[in-house]
């Protein structure tokens, strides 16, 4: 058979089955390339230390998760290695040994930079701010990522969202607290914007790697303690030493977690890599979210058995300390011209989703 130029097409396949085998080809050859693409990439070998050990459920665990789907995706292009907390920087100092170039990315909660970026805790966790769900859509939809980027730009890193789980605890007690009065000289291990407001209160605020909680508390060198949730903290062990378990976490309404890359590096890499490590990170907060939610019910129903109660925070309490956190706000803006740009934003993308969640949602005690 010849076309009407005279070009030979003996073996062209002709009627519905010819056409759907033609578009196979096509598809097959279009995948190929891509994988050729992935396989022409430039391979990613990066130690990755994390803040947080990855036996703890919901909180380390995810850093492994969001690995093996990397290296599985990426056909073994994209490999990170996970170096316990400790093991190879300070689990406090990961962004710094980032932008440092001692490694090449870390697995982080962006508030423990505090001290240096002032800003950095309304990326990780804000009193009385956003739901977990909230705060996600403010990063992909309102704006928060590009804020995120610029504020770590100038510290030579580039932050991913990685990961997301709901509200911590209050706190594990030794002692009951029923009134703002029981926050003054009480030695309290707190993390992040929360911290500055129990300091406001009269508290005496320290900051101390997960890992030595317990043996603060069991030495009496502090009388409280927040972490993280349930059955994360479980893990660790506070409810043998500390009783009262306190409830809603007010001081971290969200927690996010980041993949911290050196931004020379993440500058370098390819477009493909770029978009690997990105869906694997979205991925991540959806997986880490979901792991969150589902395994904090059956923790709070053994509580009894371990001596545990869960306690509430009492509404004037809680109200005192909205107030406080509304100071501590306002003053961290009037020092720091990011931290105002994005609680700005934050407070304006929250004023907006009010509207929706005000309405579409059922009540809680429905």
């Amino acid at each position: 058979m010849t076309d009407n130029a005279g070009t030979l097409h003996a073996d062209r396949p002709r009627g519905p089955l010819g056409k759907l085998l033609m578009a196979a080809a096509a598809t097959a050859l279009l995948f190929g390339a891509a994988a050729g693409s992935a396989a022409a990439a430039d391979k990613i070998r990066w130690k990755m230390p994390v803040a947080f050990a990855t036996k703890l459920p919901g909180l380390g665990d995810n850093a492994v998760y969001v690995t093996e789907a990397l290296n599985a995706a990426s056909g073994g292009n994209v490999r990170l290695k996970i170096f316990e907390p400790g093991k190879l920087v300070p689990p406090l100092e990961i962004t710094q040994a980032v932008k440092d170039g001692k490694i090449q990315a870390g697995y982080t909660w962006l508030g423990y930079d505090q001290g240096r970026i002032p800003a950095s805790p309304l990326l990780a966790a804000v009193p009385f701010g956003m739901e977990p769900w909230e705060y996600s859509a403010w990063w992909y939809e309102g704006g928060g990522q590009k804020l995120a980027e610029e504020l770590y730009a100038e510290h030579g890193v580039h932050p991913i969202l990685c990961g997301v789980i709901g509200p911590e605890t209050a706190g594990w007690f030794i002692k009951e607290v029923n009134s703002l009065k029981d926050f003054e000289g009480l030695k309290i291990r707190f993390a992040g914007l929360g911290g500055k407001v129990l300091q406001k209160r009269g508290a005496s605020v320290t900051l101390i790697p997960g890992g030595e909680i317990f043996q603060a508390l069991e030495k009496g060198a502090i009388d409280a303690s927040e972490f993280s949730m349930p059955a994360i903290d479980q893990k660790l062990g506070f409810h043998k030493v500390a009783k009262n378990n306190y409830f809603p976490g007010w001081h971290q309404t969200y927690t996010a977690f980041h993949l911290a890359v050196n931004k020379g590096t993440w500058d370098k890499l390819d477009k493909s890599n770029k978009a690997l490590l990105d869906m694997a990170c979205t991925a991540g907060v959806t997986r880490n979210l979901s792991k969150g939610e589902a395994i904090q019910g059956a923790i709070i129903r053994g509580f009894k058995d371990k001596g545990v109660t869960a306690r509430r925070l009492p509404e004037p309490v809680l109200r005192e300390l909205q107030k406080t956190t509304q100071e501590v706000l306002e003053e961290e803006a009037a020092k720091d011209p990011m931290f105002k740009k994005i609680y700005e934003s934050q407070q304006k993308f929250a004023a907006d989703y009010k509207s929706w969640k005000s309405l579409g949602y059922l009540p809680r005690d429905f």
